[in-house]
């Protein structure tokens, strides 16, 4: 039952693309295929954008200690956002403008940054490891010293 759900929207989809695209071009005739145009262009220009800074994220987020989840997710959300611009469709379109109006901390992103925690934990873990040495194996002597020349 839920096979035959999904494979009428999928069927729907498309249906309801061209059924707009024809309601738009019979009312204002070739700006509809000037506005194709044009968003086609920049969801192309996305892709392409999306491509050369994907890497930046990606050593951005590692630097700043968090996991390359983060930057991946994001990176996908916009090349889907590209691609559903390209598609020719005022529907596909509606749709590619709320993936980019999302904010970056979906829950998506929040599970990314359980990792994050858990290596909060085993850093703090380590440092309270440390402070908890036995003495005389640091580089620091703790005393009083006099000079004499």
């Amino acid at each position: 039952m839920r096979f035959l759900f999904l494979l009428l929207i999928l069927l729907a989809f498309p249906i309801a693309e061209v059924w707009v695209l024809v309601e738009l071009a019979a009312r204002y005739g070739w700006l509809v295929l000037a506005y194709l145009i044009l968003v086609g262009m920049l969801g192309w220009r996305l892709i392409q954008d999306e491509k050369l800074m994907m890497m930046g994220r990606m050593v951005q987020t590692l630097q700043a200690g968090g996991t390359p989840l983060r930057a991946i997710f994001g990176s996908a959300k916009n090349m889907l956002a590209g691609m559903l611009l390209i598609m020719p469709g005022v529907i596909s379109d509606a749709i590619a403008v709320v993936l980019l109006l999302l904010p970056g901390g979906s829950k998506l992103h929040e599970a990314a940054n359980d990792d994050d925690i858990v290596s909060r934990e085993t850093s703090s873990q380590s440092q309270r490891q440390e402070t908890h040495r036995a003495p005389g194996r640091g580089d620091v002597i703790e005393g009083e010293y006099r000079r004499e020349d």
